[in-house]
């Protein structure tokens, strides 16, 4: 990959305004793997006036015409599928596993679902003489994380494409690499100059401007809360239109007609995936007060058994984490559970047992949480489980809705129909019943502070379209 210090700009390779560059470190390693080129608001300005440019001719292409260029994006994505795992697995940290069979098809995934549905789209639609155009939204700006990265750039790029907007993206630069991959499969794959453009940099620098530039009509982040607020912030004195994923401390309801030891270990293992670095973690797990004891005798078995180690070595369960700046964030954490009096059933503070370099954590599991503990309340992004004890099925509701979050939830029970209503009453925008999975077809977003608008599928494809009502059109 020769173009990390450039940017893409305008359909070409450019060098960046300044010579700052930026160590992208392997958290396996503790060691850089190169640079990444630093962007500035010059940079943004330019990528963002060529998205401008491009939008004017972008913007009419006909539907056949962006199936098309999706079809040749995927085509061109799956020659270099192996490619794009492997740089995740070497910047952030992914088993080789996670990264061959989750992370790397992910975006794969979200180019083909957003083909079918661009495939079969009405756009137009009349209410009597009235005729209802559904248009591209115009000049978007993403930003986008390094815990699933090329999921959450093809989740945004994707629908963009297909409802005939531009774009500029900032992706993490802790995790860049992939992103930079991700460009030169759309150059090869023909999407026009100036419709995909790419700037590396951080948020306060290059995030700021795309979320503030006055000729972005929209932005879409995944990210904290914390950076979200300040995105929004941002974006206000331009109205623009703001989509956001943030945070998660997802409640996972274990009902005492479970299969106990089936449900716990499952969602620990879910818990522990990509080293807990997933917003949509099941890291709450609401178990009866009376069977407290039980649960965590079963969560410390499953957690013992989650292998920590090298991203490349194939029995590995889970990795490091991303950064040393995430490493102690958890490390900290862990000890205010401690401090606060949670019982530590296993794992803890420090590296695993044999290791002495990377930011590896231990799996680690709390029981006799209360939920007004730092470590029920606050997202840990880490493999930190908290075990918090309910009385009944009113308790175990009102527990799950204690929190500033609302992104996703997660119920088990005998009785369908009983988890169906427990579902129902959990104020977030996925819950999953008996360890069902994702469906990227489904709406994928959350409620209160977890963010607005929602990706993925038809409702992630319709974020990305105007509204326009011609009255007298059909008379």
């Amino acid at each position: 990959m020769s173009n990390r210090k450039k940017f893409y700009i305008g359909g070409e390779w450019v060098d960046p305004s300044t010579d700052a560059t930026l160590d992208v470190v392997n958290p396996a390693t503790e060691q850089s793997i190169g640079v990444v080129a630093m962007g500035t608001q010059q940079d943004v300005d330019k990528a963002v006036a060529a998205a401008v440019e491009a939008f004017e001719f972008y913007s009419q292409t006909t539907r056949e015409e962006r199936v098309e260029l999706l079809q040749n994006i995927i085509a061109c994505y799956q020659k270099r599928i192996d490619e794009v795992a492997s740089t995740i697995s070497e910047e952030m940290g992914a088993p080789m596993g996670l990264a061959k069979v989750a992370q790397a098809p992910a975006g794969l995934g979200h180019f083909m679902t957003t083909l079918r549905i661009l495939q079969d789209y009405d756009f137009e639609e009349s209410f009597g003489s009235t005729r209802v155009i559904k248009e591209p939204a115009g000049v978007c700006g993403f930003i986008t994380p390094w815990n699933w990265p090329i999921n959450q750039i093809a989740c945004k790029v994707a629908p963009a494409l297909a409802a005939g907007c531009t774009m500029v993206l900032k992706p993490s630069e802790v995790a860049p690499f992939n992103a930079i991959a991700f460009a030169e499969i759309l150059d090869e794959a023909g999407v026009p100059a100036g419709v995909f453009n790419l700037v590396n940099g951080d948020g306060p620098t290059v995030g700021v401007a795309i979320a503030s530039h006055p000729d972005v009509d929209m932005v879409s982040f995944t990210g904290s809360t914390r950076a979200g607020i300040e995105v929004a912030k941002n974006a206000a004195p331009t109205v623009k239109r703001v989509a956001q994923e943030l945070g998660g401390k997802s409640a996972n309801i274990i009902l005492d007609d479970s299969d106990f030891n089936k449900a716990v270990s499952r969602d620990v293992f879910q818990m522990c995936t990509n080293s807990g670095q997933s917003c949509n973690a099941p890291t709450r797990m609401l178990v009866p007060v009376s069977r407290m004891d039980e649960a965590a005798q079963i969560a410390r078995a499953a957690a013992e058994n989650v292998k920590v180690g090298d991203p490349d070595d194939p029995s590995t369960t889970i990795g490091p984490v991303v950064s040393e700046v995430q490493y102690e964030r958890i490390q900290n954490l862990i000890e205010k559970g401690i401090e606060e009096g949670a019982k530590l059933e296993t794992g803890g503070l420090g590296r695993p047992d044999g290791i002495n370099a990377g930011f590896y954590v231990k799996p680690t599991v709390f029981s006799h949480v209360t939920n007004d503990m730092t470590i029920a309340q606050q997202e840990i992004f880490g493999p930190v489980l908290s075990l918090i004890g309910y009385e009944d099925d009113e308790d175990a509701v009102r527990i799950a809705n204690d929190t500033i979050y609302g992104l996703s939830g997660y119920v088990s029970g005998g009785d369908p129909e009983r988890a169906r209503n427990i579902a129902r009453r959990i104020r977030t925008g996925n819950v999953h019943l008996n360890g069902a999975t994702v469906n990227n077809r489904a709406p994928f977003g959350g409620y209160k502070q977890s963010g607005n608008g929602r990706e993925w599928g038809l409702y992630g494809f319709e974020e990305f379209l105007e509204v326009k009502a011609i009255m007298g059109y059909d008379g």
